[in-house]
């Protein structure tokens, strides 16, 4: 496969990490939306230290992997701290929100896949 190649057939999607640019999400907060077709979705968050993924709800499934990092998090009434190797699933519809104790790179996987995500995501 080439380096650059990105091929989206009903069966295989392949995303090649050289053709997703990080987007600014919100301050010293950068998403790059992966792999994804119409029942999962895969997005890698890079935070700065300091840097907080505001409060929200959305009716997606997610399961969380911080590969890198340290955050705390409030979700529903749990709050917790993960690090490296740490992960964690939210339920659709319970509000959540994220700091970034230190530079992190969190792995969030959505079902179903994410409309805004993409739509976000392609917005020039």
């Amino acid at each position: 496969m080439s380096q650059h190649a990105s091929p989206r057939t009903d069966d295989v999607v392949i995303v090649a990490s050289a053709d997703v640019e990080p987007r600014t999400a919100f301050p010293d907060l950068a998403r790059r939306v992966l792999a994804h077709n119409d029942k999962l979705m895969l997005v890698e968050h890079v935070m700065e230290k300091g840097s907080v993924f505001p409060r929200h709800s959305h009716p997606h499934e997610q399961l969380a992997y911080l590969v890198s990092g340290h955050i705390r998090v409030v979700a529903g009434d749990q709050t917790f701290e993960a690090g490296p190797g740490d992960s964690f699933v939210v339920k659709g519809g319970v509000e959540h929100q994220v700091w970034a104790l230190e530079k992190s790179v969190a792995l969030d996987i959505f079902t179903p896949y994410r409309e805004d995500y993409v739509e976000w995501a392609s917005d020039e």
